[in-house]
Parts: C-alpha cells; sequence; structure tokens
C-alpha cells in the first residue's frame, strides 16, 4: 500500500474506531442509569438522519459550526491556538442587526450587504489579538478569551440599549423580510451554500496560493520557515483575519439566516457556545475546513437527534449532552494527539 494511500486512510480508520469507542462509551453510560442504548441511539440517529425533515434540521444545526470550526483550523494551521470564534461571532451577529434590521436596502442587496458587514465585524474584532501577539508576544488564549467576554457584554449593552424591540426587550430587532435568506426547509435557509462556498474557498486559500503555503509552513515548523524567509507576522495576521470573517459569517448565519425569530437575544441563547462547539468540530475534521463541513454535519445531527433521546426514550437532557460530549471527545481525540507530536516535535 502506497504511503500516499495510507496518508489518505488512515484518517478516516481512526475517526471509524474513535465513532465506536465513543458510541461504546455512551452505551454503558446509558446502561448505568437504566436506559436503553440501542433504543436511545436509533432515536438519535434515525431523527437526526432519518427523513428529509431530519436532514434539514440538522444541517441547519451544523451551519454555524461549519465556519466557527474554520477560526479554530486555520489559527492550528500558522501554529495558534485561537478560541476567539466566540466573541467575533458575537459581533457577526450584532454587524448582521445593525445593516440587517436597521438600515432599508433593496432586496437583492441587502443579505448581502448585512453578510458582509457582519465578516468584517468578526475579522475587526479578531484584530486586537493579532496585534498583540505580532507586537507584544501576548499569548492568543489569553487576549482571545479577554476579547470574548468584552464581546459579550458589549454587544448585551448595544442590544439592550440601542437595537431593541420595542415591547420586546430580551431580543434585537428581528432582521427585515428583505434581508433574510430564503428558506429551503425546517430551519435551514439558502445561506448553507454560503457557508459551503467560504469553507471551500478557505480551502483554496491554504492549499492553493503562496499566502496559504507561507501560513502552513509557519504552523508546521517554525524554524525551518523563518531560514526560508516566511513571514511569521504576515502569517498571524492572516490566519486571525480568515477567523474572524468565518466566526462574523457564523453569526449572520443565526440572524439573517435562521428562522423562527431572525433576530439575536440579549442573552445569546440562540448563539451561545457555538465557537467553542466549533473547536471539537475542526478538532473533528482534522482542521481541514472541508472536514469541518462534515464533522459538522455529524455534530448538528448529535444536537438535532439528540432531542429525540429524551423524547422517544426518556433519556435525560443532561445525559444526553453527556454521552454527546464523549462521542465528540472521542472522535476529536486523534487530532488533539497529532497537534501534541507535531508541538513535541518543535
Amino acid at each position: 500500500m502506497s504511503k500516499r494511500l495510507v496518508a489518505m486512510v488512515r484518517p478516516v480508520a481512526e475517526s471509524g474506531i474513535a465513532v465506536v469507542i465513543g458510541l461504546v462509551a455512551g452505551a454503558f453510560l446509558m446502561l448505568a442509569f437504566g436506559y436503553d442504548p440501542i433504543r436511545a441511539y436509533a432515536a438519535l440517529f434515525v431523527g437526526a438522519f432519518g427523513s428529509t425533515a431530519g436532514i434539514l434540521e440538522s444541517l441547519a444545526f451544523a451551519m454555524p459550526l461549519m465556519v466557527t470550526a474554520v477560526t479554530f483550523a486555520v489559527g492550528v494551521r500558522a501554529a495558534l491556538f485561537n478560541i476567539g470564534a466566540e466573541g467575533q461571532m458575537y459581533l457577526g451577529a450584532m454587524g448582521a442587526i445593525i445593516v440587517g434590521s436597521a438600515m432599508l436596502l433593496p432586496a437583492g442587496v441587502h443579505p448581502a450587504a448585512a453578510t458582509l458587514f457582519a465578516m468584517c465585524l468578526g475579522a475587526l474584532w479578531a484584530l486586537p489579538a493579532a496585534i498583540l501577539k505580532i507586537w507584544r508576544g501576548v499569548h492568543e488564549v489569553v487576549s482571545t478569551i479577554m476579547l470574548n467576554w468584552i464581546a459579550f457584554w458589549f454587544v448585551t449593552y448595544l442590544v439592550r440599549t440601542y437595537f431593541g424591540e420595542p415591547g420586546r426587550a430580551e431580543r434585537a430587532i428581528p432582521a427585515l423580510a428583505t434581508a433574510r435568506y430564503p428558506v429551503i426547509g425546517e430551519t435551514l435557509t439558502a445561506m448553507i451554500f454560503v457557508v459551503v462556498a467560504f469553507c471551500v474557498a478557505v480551502a483554496i486559500l491554504l492549499w492553493r496560493t503562496g499566502i496559504g503555503f507561507e501560513l502552513r509552513l509557519v504552523g508546521d515548523n517554525p524554524e525551518a520557515a523563518k531560514y526560508a524567509g516566511a513571514s511569521s507576522s504576515r502569517a498571524i495576521l492572516v490566519s486571525f483575519l480568515v477567523g474572524g470573517l468565518a466566526a462574523g459569517l457564523a453569526g449572520a448565519t443565526q440572524i439573517l439566516g435562521r428562522p423562527p425569530s431572525w433576530t439575536l437575544y440579549a442573552t445569546m441563547g440562540n448563539i451561545l457556545n457555538l465557537g467553542f462547539d466549533g473547536i471539537g468540530v475542526a478538532l473533528i475534521g482534522r482542521n481541514h475546513p472541508i472536514g469541518g463541513i462534515f464533522a459538522a454535519i455529524f455534530y448538528g445531527g448529535l444536537a438535532h437527534g439528540g432531542r429525540f433521546m429524551e423524547y422517544n426514550v426518556g433519556v435525560a437532557s443532561e445525559l444526553v449532552d453527556g454521552i454527546n460530549g464523549i462521542i465528540v471527545i472521542a472522535l476529536a481525540m486523534p487530532e488533539i494527539v497529532a497537534i501534541i507530536r507535531r508541538r513535541r516535535e518543535w
């Protein structure tokens, strides 16, 4: 078997083994609490992928995770641990509200303008972490965590003070009809095509352009990159900007592309933790933008199908979340080990 074929088959085999391990561990957990794991898993997978409605809803859950996964994945490719997707997503959602809810534009232009503005705000919020990393060497974990919290309270303030819906203080003004993406079915909209196209574009950037090669070289071997004349500062900046655009797009998906509310709640309840969930999705997808698409669909299926474990079998929602977490951790472990191994080789 050629080395190239082994390189292609090995990740698939590792993921398959990880799925089995996660499912078995989850089954033992359900047995310990007196539930039937076969019935529970059947309810999960049939609910998530057993009907057209289930598939569409799973894709709707997956849509923002495809791009928050890109935020983390592009960072890892540049040897960065960027966990700022959460805060950048909040700003993206706020940008979608500003243009999509508070401005009057033609129907054909409105969704595109709101989406682009949301992406730009996400990238803008990523800039401070990039500048601190380049200028002062501040670790990105520290800066992005702080920026996440600042973004949370800043956006909460904007929603409650300036963009609240009249008579509904708990949420922002809903996106106007002209700014909404067409609904395909259930809560899935045509924005799924924008998200997939963005992931493909990032993959092309990383593997088919000079700046993408430089970014990956800096991440794979910083010493070799330095001797080759690659700019680590440029790689860091590009990584944060692309990640910010991705996270901003994720925020826009939940405002312009996710019925029925078409808005942002002051508690961030309809977007909360999607940035952090994207880290697990990125690890499952081996930190590849295309792999992240399939990983997000699987994760979205767990999120949507997990509800059927509770409805049909009676498994407690807290236990469902725990089982899904076990499966995700099992799937993410091969890539976590690979990242640790690469770091040790430096």
